[in-house]
Order: C-alpha cells, then sequence, then structure tokens
C-alpha cells in the first residue's frame, strides 16, 4: 500500500509525536537552569520542588499545548519583539 503525502504537508519530527525538538531542548536547558539556580539556594527539598514547579511547570505546558501548535521559542521572540518595540496595528 503506498501513501501519497501532498505538497504542502508539513511534516515536522517530534518527540512522542507531541513536542518538536527545539521545544524539548528548550524544556530541558530551562529546567536545568532553575534547578541550578534553586539547588544553589534552598537546602530543603520541599522548597526545591515547589519552587521548581512554580517557574518550570507553566512553560512546560506552553510548549507542550502551544499557542496554536507553534514553536513556544518563536511564541517567546515574538513577545520579546513586542515588548521591546510595542506597535498598535489597526484594521478596517
Amino acid at each position: 500500500m503506498n501513501y501519497i503525502f501532498p505538497t504542502n504537508y508539513n511534516f515536522k519530527n517530534k518527540i512522542f509525536g507531541i513536542i518538536d525538538y527545539p521545544t524539548a531542548i528548550f524544556n530541558i536547558v530551562y529546567f536545568l537552569i532553575i534547578f541550578s539556580i534553586f539547588n544553589a539556594i534552598f537546602n530543603a527539598i520541599n522548597l526545591k520542588i515547589i519552587f521548581i514547579v512554580i517557574f518550570y511547570f507553566p512553560i512546560f505546558l506552553f510548549s507542550v499545548i502551544g499557542f496554536n501548535h507553534e514553536n513556544i521559542l518563536y511564541s517567546l521572540f515574538y513577545i520579546i519583539k513586542y515588548l521591546i518595540k510595542p506597535k498598535i496595528y489597526l484594521y478596517k
């Protein structure tokens, strides 16, 4: 049986069919940064877990669910670009 893919089909490799590779690498790097910061600050494991969940979990959820399945790095880039130069676009 032969499968025919249309020419405009955008095929992306994903880890477990959910997260694309740049987003997964971003999640790992962000987790390691958050983990190392809170590991240096706190000694109690409870505080480490609480603060890691507070600071890492929302970013992880946005990367899995996403903004209309867009890469989290592009979304962050657009948000930072808007914060640097805010413009108001008016459409008729």
